[in-house]
């Protein structure tokens, strides 16, 4: 069946076709023997050869359709190496017969189940129209497959199917690919999550992908098995090295994934275990970073609307003073990430205080830009409910006051500056709020809110207790003090290096000239470094 003299298999295919002509002859039994050789001779170069094989290969699949007993696992392995063939036409005949093996076949192709996966997922992507059709077909047709892992069926196997063709070049296969995870997900869950090592990572890095779709269909495998708690901590902690190791993924990704994992697996839930695991995060810097994302998402997000209203409510219930307290633990590695939680929980008077506890070396460029989006972002629907409270500068001073120190922190000639100003203007004047600000008594939280009539002054007060602003300053500075310190020793190891560095050079007689080699060592200055998050 090899031979590729034309007239050899002329006389080989004509031969076949006179036995299976024979009625006391049953050439299906022998059919896996020489099938393989009749896919071969699909891409002979003559086209008669090529006739003969395809007619004789379509009169063997109606035989097959009406015979009660034919051996499919055989054949099937035969089937899934053709179904990679580079001839167009043995692909489509490959898949055409694993389509109607697939209706036929039965228990009988349990066992050969993930292979044929591995030969369908590749031909949805095809580039020949009819294998496309064909393939999405045998897929649906598999997808409507049950059968018990005690009956042969191997899940691992058809996960590593799965997990290969993630990296495929084709969206449409990556597609399916997922498609397939979530299917077993929902079927055999015990089972996936035994064999879960096998494939995370590749789902992990599949979050890079470029294709929109394919990472949406990523989260949501990702949230399906993070149901129980044990998988959703490992889940966002496997995150946040990724996003630690490669920021480009959080600069371009990382609003798509938050978003959507809050949709999934409840706002809160992921924001609060987010925040408990940066609070004790190593890489100040990332830290940072990452809080300024977060805090980002949360003021600007459709999807976390809800959250934004409870954090509103900080000063009213324990829900939403519990969320403020939980967020706020590292909120602390940004100062503008904190100040604006305070303006969402409309904690007026931290803000404040937090505003002019600012030192010198914390208002650089990254903090000026951070506050420049902030300003931007008090104009948005969001924070309308803020600017409405503006009207009664009396009840609210500290909101007055909070913004006005954060006009002072502004260059006068930036387009921040001119905006807040502006809005400013429309508030009462800033004397009279000073002026009953000294004559108010009590508890100054007492006029930070639109306290409804049912709830008492008392109430508020207890609830201001309870969050305790005072251990929340100090939480706030001893972070922002680490912080500095991190700041401070990168500029002492880059002044040592560099003062080693121009040492060498003048013990060499080199040239006194600053060295490209000083830029390439040389950590970002914070005022350099801009932490702009793209969403």
């Amino acid at each position: 069946m090899n031979v590729l003299n034309p007239f050899v298999r002329q006389f080989l295919v004509g031969w076949i076709t006179v036995l299976d002509s024979v009625p006391e002859i049953d050439m299906l039994g022998f059919l896996p023997d020489f099938l393989d050789g009749l896919f071969n001779m699909l891409s002979d170069s003559s086209h008669e050869i090529r006739q003969q094989a395809d007619t004789a290969l379509s009169e063997f699949l109606q035989e097959i359709k009406n015979s009660p007993n034919v051996d499919y696992g055989r054949m099937a392995e035969i089937l899934v190496r053709r179904a990679a063939s580079h001839d167009e036409f043995t692909r489509l005949t490959a898949i055409t017969w694993i389509n109607e093996f697939v209706k036929l076949g039965g228990n009988q192709l349990v066992p050969y189940f993930a292979d044929m996966l591995g030969a369908i997922l590749p031909c949805i992507s095809d580039k020949e129209e009819k294998i496309k059709m064909v393939a999405r077909e045998t897929n649906e047709e598999l997808r409507s497959f049950h059968a018990d892992p005690v009956e042969g069926f191997d899940i691992r196997s058809i996960l590593s199917v799965a997990r290969r063709e993630l990296t495929s070049e084709w969206e449409a296969t990556r597609i399916e690919a997922l498609n397939w995870i979530t299917i077993l997900l929902a079927q055999y869950r015990a089972e996936v999550i035994s064999h879960l090592n096998d494939v995370f990572g590749s789902l992990l890095s599949a979050l890079s992908d470029p294709s929109d779709e394919v990472v949406l269909l990523v989260i949501e495998v990702h949230a399906c098995i993070a149901r129980d708690s044990l998988h959703f901590q490992q889940l966002i902690v496997l995150l946040i090295h990724n996003f630690r190791s490669n920021q480009s993924l959080l600069e371009k990704r990382g609003a798509l994934i938050v978003r959507r994992l809050c949709v999934l697996l409840d706002a809160e839930r992921v924001y609060r275990e987010f925040s408990t695991i940066l609070e004790g995060e190593h890489d100040l810097d990332f830290a940072s970073t990452m809080v300024q994302a977060l805090n980002l998402i949360l003021l600007t997000s459709p999807e976390l609307a809800d959250l934004r209203n409870i954090l509103k409510q900080s000063l009213l219930n324990v829900t939403g003073k519990d969320l403020f307290v939980s967020l706020y633990a590292s909120w602390c590695h940004s100062a503008m990430a904190t100040i604006s939680l305070c303006l969402l929980a409309q904690a007026y008077h931290h803000a404040s205080t937090i505003i002019q506890s600012l030192g010198e070396e914390d208002i650089n460029s990254k903090f000026l830009i951070q506050l420049d989006k902030l300003i931007r972002l008090l104009e948005s629907p969001i924070f309308a409910y803020l600017r409405l409270q503006l009207q009664d500068p009396e009840r609210y001073m500290w909101l007055l006051k909070s913004l006005y120190g954060l006009l002072m922190l502004l260059p006068q000639q930036s387009a921040a500056f001119k905006i807040l100003r502006t809005r400013l203007k429309t508030a009462s004047s800033h004397g009279s709020s000073t002026d009953q600000a000294k004559r108010s008594s009590g508890n100054a939280y007492s006029q930070i809110l639109q306290v409804p009539e049912d709830i008492k002054s008392e109430e508020l007060g207890n609830m201001h207790d309870a969050i305790n602003f005072t251990s929340r300053l100090h939480q706030f500075e001893h972070m922002q003090n680490q912080h500095r310190l991190h700041t401070k020793l990168q500029w002492q190891t880059y002044n040592s290096t560099s003062s080693t560095i121009l040492q060498r050079m003048r013990n060499s007689g080199g040239s006194r000239q600053s060295s490209p080699i000083l830029d390439m060592t040389r950590p970002p200055m914070p005022s350099q470094t801009s932490g702009q998050f793209q969403q």
